[in-house]
């Protein structure tokens, strides 16, 4: 079976390419929004501002500071999916219903997130990239000179790109 393009993303990081399946099932109106911000370039050259080693890498907020999104809060569409290595789900507030642009990616199975966050993708190549993405230090995870998402695109116009 093909790859649905129009729901992949290519991520680059600085040690190469990742590549995430994303999930309208379960999600569609973040995924409508992650692909409306990456096709935007909203993403491009944001950094990896939250990172803990075993946990999560977090970014997608423009600020850098974990306090920034895009401005329009979506409501949450918790599902049965899992928190597991290479989960992508939505960051938040308190409120449940306040992602927006942020996100994170598991690097291990963290069960007590599910059905708290919402799950709108998940790392199909390139997790040993994510891997390999500058960890923060301390408990809140705050990376110094963090890591950045060189580029991300929707993999259908990549390809038109070509």
């Amino acid at each position: 079976m093909a790859a649905d393009l129009e729901n992949t993303l290519y991520m680059d990081v600085p040690a190469g390419r990742v590549v995430i399946e994303m999930r309208p099932d379960l999600a569609p109106n973040h995924v409508a929004q992650i692909k409306e911000l990456t096709r935007k370039g909203f993403y491009d050259g944001v950094v990896f501002h939250r990172v803990i080693d075993g946990f999560m890498a977090q970014t997608g907020d423009p600020t850098g500071t974990g306090t920034g999104g895009s401005g329009h809060k979506l409501k949450a569409e918790f599902s049965q999916e899992h928190h597991v290595r290479g989960t992508v789900s939505m960051a938040r507030a308190q409120d449940p219903n306040s992602a927006d642009s942020q996100f994170f990616i598991c690097f291990a199975p963290a069960p007590f997130l599910d059905g708290q966050y919402t799950i709108w993708g998940k790392v199909t190549s390139g997790m040993e990239f994510i891997d390999a993405i500058k960890k923060g230090s301390g408990s809140n995870g705050q990376v110094s000179n963090p890591d950045k998402i060189i580029k991300m695109q929707v993999a259908a116009d990549a390809d038109k790109a070509k």
